[in-house]
C-alpha cells in the first residue's frame, strides 16, 4: 500500500504544478497587438535634403500614412490588495522595407517599460513616452495623424526628443475631482555629469464630462546614453503646452498652443485647432489648420491646413485619404508628413495620401 502511494507521487505532485501553474497564469494578461499602416503619397513639392531647394514633385509608398504601423507586448499582473505589476514592449516597423522606423531606431523604441499600478496612482520605468507629448496627441485636432497634424511640426523641430524617453522613470497620479498629474524624469546615464542628457516633464489634466483641459511642459539636455539611438532623441529644447477637447455627441472641437524652443535656433509658437465629426458608425470626417511661427524672427513663419475621411470596413480595418496645403515663408521647412514629407520648401506646397490601416 505504501509503495504503490509513493509510486503514485510523482503523479500526483505533476497535477499540483500544473494546477498551481494554471492558477497562476490565470492570474495574468499579456496581449500582442500591432498596427499595420501604409499609403500612398503624393506632393507637388519636395524638399532637396542636400541644398534645401525645391527637388520637385513626388509620388511614393509609404509606411504610416495616417497612424505609426508598430507592434508590441503588453501585460498585466494582479498582485493583490489593489496593485497591478503592468508592462510593455513596443517596435515601429517600416512597411515598405520592413526595417525598424515610426521609433528611436531600436527593436523597442517607442515603450520598452516596466511598472506598478494601484489605486494610489501609476509607476513606471523604462522607455516612454512623456507627459508633454500625452498632452500634446490628446489635443490634436486630427487626432495625431502622421499627416497634416500637429506630429510633423513637432517630430520635424525636435525629430523623437520627448516622444521616446530612455532612462525614464514615471508617476501618474489618480484621477481627483477631475484632476490627474503626472510627472517624469529620465536620467542621462552619464556618470558625474547628472546634467547630460537629463530630460523632465509633467502635465496636469482636467476632465469635466465632454470637457478636456490639459497643460504641460518638457525640458531636456543634449548628451547622455540616449544620445546613442539612430533617431536624435536628445536634441535640447524646452516646450510648453496647453489644450482643450470638447465633445458634443458625434462632433469633437479642440484647440491647442504649443511653443517649442532651441536656444540658438529657433522658438516656434504653433496655434492649432480643427474638428472631427462621425458621421456614421463607419465614416469619420476630420479637419484641422496650423499656424506656426519663430519668435526669434517672425518673417519665418507657415500655415498648414488638412482633411482627412475614413472608412471603417470593419473595427479592424480602414482606408483613408487626406488632403493638405502647407505655406512656408522664410526659413521655416514645415511639411505635411512624418513619413516620406517631413521638411518642406518655401512657397505653397499641396498633398495627397491615401491608404489602409489594419489593428491586431
Amino acid at each position: 500500500m505504501r509503495s504503490r502511494f509513493l509510486n503514485r507521487l510523482p503523479i500526483l505532485a505533476g497535477v499540483l504544478l500544473e494546477s498551481f501553474g494554471l492558477s497562476a497564469h490565470a492570474q495574468s494578461n499579456v496581449t500582442l497587438y500591432g498596427v499595420v499602416d501604409s499609403g500612398i503619397l503624393y506632393t507637388s513639392k519636395t524638399r532637396n535634403p542636400a541644398t534645401g531647394q525645391n527637388a520637385g514633385h513626388q509620388f511614393s509608398l509609404i509606411t504610416g500614412g495616417l497612424t505609426p504601423s508598430l507592434f508590441g507586448l503588453k501585460g498585466t499582473e494582479d498582485l493583490g490588495g489593489g496593485m497591478k505589476a503592468i508592462f510593455a514592449l513596443e517596435g515601429g516597423i517600416n512597411l515598405t522595407n520592413g526595417s525598424l522606423g515610426n521609433s528611436n531606431g531600436n527593436l523597442f523604441g517607442r515603450q520598452a517599460w516596466v511598472g506598478l499600478a494601484s489605486d494610489f496612482g501609476t509607476v513606471k520605468a523604462g522607455v516612454q513616452l512623456s507627459p508633454f507629448v500625452l498632452s500634446l496627441i490628446a489635443t490634436d485636432a486630427r487626432g495625431a495623424s502622421y499627416y497634416g497634424s500637429g506630429v510633423p511640426i513637432y517630430t520635424g523641430s525636435v525629430f523623437v526628443t520627448g516622444a521616446f524617453n530612455s532612462n525614464a522613470i514615471s508617476y501618474t497620479s489618480p484621477t481627483i475631482a477631475g484632476f490627474q498629474g503626472s510627472a517624469l524624469l529620465a536620467l542621462g546615464g552619464i556618470a558625474g555629469n547628472f546634467q547630460a542628457g537629463r530630460q523632465y516633464s509633467a502635465s496636469v489634466n482636467y476632465t469635466y464630462g465632454p470637457l478636456l483641459v490639459s497643460t504641460a511642459l518638457y525640458s531636456g539636455n543634449s548628451g547622455g546614453t540616449a544620445a546613442t539611438t539612430p533617431i536624435p532623441s536628445t536634441v535640447p529644447f524646452t516646450g510648453r503646452t496647453i489644450g482643450a477637447s470638447y465633445q458634443f455627441g458625434d462632433l469633437t472641437v479642440k484647440a491647442v498652443f504649443i511653443n517649442l524652443k532651441v536656444a540658438g535656433s529657433f522658438d516656434n509658437r504653433v496655434y492649432g485647432g480643427g474638428v472631427s465629426y462621425r458621421f456614421t458608425p463607419t465614416v469619420n470626417v476630420d479637419a484641422g489648420a496650423w499656424y506656426t511661427s519663430d519668435g526669434n524672427d517672425t518673417n519665418n513663419h507657415s500655415i498648414m491646413a488638412t482633411t482627412g475621411l475614413t472608412y471603417n470596413l470593419s473595427k479592424a480595418t480602414a482606408l483613408y485619404s487626406q488632403l493638405g496645403v502647407v505655406n512656408n515663408h522664410g526659413k521655416m521647412n514645415t511639411g505635411l508628413s512624418t513619413n516620406g514629407a517631413l521638411f518642406g520648401v518655401a512657397g505653397t506646397t499641396v498633398g495627397v495620401g491615401a491608404g489602409i490601416r489594419h489593428l491586431f
